[in-house]
C-alpha cells in the first residue's frame, strides 16, 4: 500500500511533469546538479549492526501473553489475516490478494493455519521461524474448495465452533464475513482488545529498535538541513532524505512543505521551491526490523524573512512549549485526552484558539510496527497510559495562507513519567542545537 509521504512525493513529481518547459530554468539546472551526494550525507554510516531482530522466543511470549488477554475477555480465538499483527504474532510477511490465508490463535490449544494449497512452500518456509515452527497445523485449500468451511472446521476441531471469536479489525469485509457464514453458530467480536492490548505494551527489545530508528532519522534530518540550498524543491529533499537513508542501513521516507503550504499539516501536491528565509516542515520516519519512527522538524534556511521573523519565532516557541507541557502531563495512569490537553492549552492560552482552529490535529498517536496504533492522545479519549506505552508527540499550529510549525518526537511511557527518544529543536534557526 502506497503511503501518504509517497502519495505527495508521486503526485508532487506528477504535477510539476505536467507544467510546460520551453527552456531550462535555472532551477532545472540547480536540480540536476543533487545526484551526486552532498559531504554531510556522504559521511553518514550505517547502523544497520545496530539493530537486532525479534525472536522466535519474543513471539512466543507474544502469544501466550495474547491467550491471556483472551481469557480476561471471554473470547475463545482470534483470528489473523495478512498485516501487522499477523507479522507481530509469528514474523510471517504475506500477501494474497483475494485468497483465504489465515490463523486461528485459541485461547486454549494448539493453533492452526487456512492456506492456499498452493502456497503452502511458501508458508512452511516462513513458519519455521514462528512459535509453531515446522509442527506448525496447515491446513490447505485448493481453488474449487471453499476455505472458509475449512476454517469453520478448525474451530470445530478445537471444541470452539460456538465460541467467540475474535476478528483483527483489518480484515476485509468479504473475508470476515465468509469466516461468519460458514461458522454460523460462533460469535464474532472485534480481537482489539488482545491485538493492541498486546502491540501496545512494548517491549525492551521493541523500545530500543524505536530508539534507534529515532535516531537514525534524526541524524539523517541533521545530514539533509546541512545539504539544504536554495532553489531545491520538496522533491530534491525527499529525494536526499531517502538517499541519507540508505546510507544509515533503512528504509525510509519524506513529506516536505515549504513555506505557506507548511501551514497544511500532511502536505500539498503543489509544485513548491525552498527560499532562504521560508519556513520548511520535514515530516518523515524510516523502519527498522519492522519498527517506526516518525519525526517532524520546522526551520528555515539561513534566517528567518525579517517582516516575519518575529511572528515566526513567536510561535515555535509556542509550539515547543506545547510539547514539553504534554511531555509533563504523560505518565502512566494519566488518561490520553489529558495530554492532548495539556498541549492544546498552551497553544490556546497563547492566543491561538479555541479548539481546532490553528491546532487542527490531535496531540500524537501510538506508534510501533505501524506508522499510527494505539492509543491515541485525542480530546475525550479515557484510555489511561502505561509504562512502555510509546506514541508521538507531535502539537502544532497553522495559519492558513502563511504557515504552519509542528514539533514532532517519539515519545516513552517510562514507570514514573515519559521520555522523547531525541531531544526537542531548540529553535526555529538552529534546529538541531549545533550553533
Amino acid at each position: 500500500m502506497i503511503s501518504r509521504r509517497k502519495f505527495i512525493a508521486a503526485s508532487t513529481t506528477a504535477a510539476a511533469a505536467a507544467l510546460p518547459h520551453p527552456f531550462t530554468t535555472a532551477q532545472d539546472t540547480a536540480s540536476s546538479s543533487y545526484s551526486s551526494l552532498p559531504p554531510s550525507i556522504a559521511r553518514l554510516q550505517s547502523r544497520r549492526g545496530e539493530a537486532t531482530p525479534i525472536t522466535k522466543e519474543e513471539r512466543q511470549h507474544r502469544q501466550d501473553r495474547a491467550r491471556a488477554l483472551m481469557s480476561e475477555n471471554s473470547l475463545d480465538a482470534i483470528v489473523l489475516m495478512e498485516g501487522t499483527s499477523l507479522r507481530y504474532f509469528t514474523g510471517i510477511r504475506w500477501w494474497g490478494g483475494e485468497r483465504l490465508f489465515a490463523l486461528v490463535l485459541p485461547a486454549k490449544g494448539a493453533s492452526f493455519y487456512i492456506c492456499p494449497a498452493f502456497e503452502e512452500g511458501r508458508a512452511r518456509e516462513q513458519l519455521a521461524n514462528s512459535p509453531d515452527g515446522e509442527q506448525a497445523d496447515v491446513r490447505t485449500w485448493q481453488e474449487d474448495e471453499n476455505p472458509y468451511q475449512l476454517l469453520a472446521q478448525g474451530l470445530k476441531d478445537r471444541s470452539i465452533s460456538t465460541g467467540r471469536i475474535g476478528i483483527d479489525e483489518t480484515i476485509r469485509f468479504v473475508f470476515s464475513n465468509g469466516i461468519a457464514k460458514a461458522a454460523s453458530q460462533a460469535t464474532f467480536i472485534s480481537a482489539t482488545p488482545v491485538t493492541a492490548g498486546c502491540r501496545m505494551i512494548k517491549s525492551a527489545q521493541e523500545i530500543a529498535l524505536m530508539r534507534l530508528a529515532s535516531r537514525v532519522t534524526l541524524a539523517v534530518y541533521e545530514a539533509v538541513y546541512h545539504s539544504l540550498k536554495e532553489g531545491m524543491t520538496q522533491h530534491d529533499v525527499g529525494d536526499l532524505i531517502e538517499k541519507a537513508y540508505a546510507r544509515m542501513g533503512f528504509p525510509g521516507e519524506a513529506s516536505v512543505m515549504v513555506g505557506e503550504y507548511s501551514a497544511n499539516p500532511h502536505g500539498s501536491t503543489t509544485p513548491q521551491t525552498i527560499r532562504e528565509g521560508t519556513i520548511i516542515m520535514v515530516d518523515d520516519g524510516c523502519v527498522v526490523e519492522g519498527y517506526q519512527s516518525d519525526i517532524t522538524r520546522t526551520f528555515v534556511l539561513g534566517k528567518a524573512q525579517e517582516k516575519d521573523s518575529d511572528q515566526m519565532r513567536k510561535v515555535f516557541d509556542i509550539v515547543h512549549r506545547a510539547q514539553s507541557a504534554a511531555l509533563a502531563a504523560a505518565k502512566p495512569g494519566a488518561e490520553c485526552g489529558s495530554i492532548d490537553d495539556a498541549a492544546r492549552k498552551v497553544i490556546t492560552d497563547a492566543g491561538y484558539g479555541p479548539d481546532y482552529k490553528y491546532f487542527s490535529h490531535r496531540l500524537g498517536h501510538g506508534l510501533g510496527m505501524d506508522g499510527h496504533e494505539w492509543p491515541y492522545l485525542v480530546r475525550g479519549n479515557p484510555t489511561k497510559l502505561q509504562a512502555n506505552i510509546t506514541t508521538s508527540n507531535e502539537p502544532g499550529i497553522y495559519i492558513r495562507g502563511e504557515f504552519g510549525i509542528r514539533l514532532e518526537d517519539d515519545m516513552h511511557i517510562t514507570e514514573n513519567g515519559a521520555e522523547l527518544f531525541t531531544p526537542q529543536s531548540p529553535s526555529l534557526e538552529d534546529p538541531f542545537g549545533k550553533v
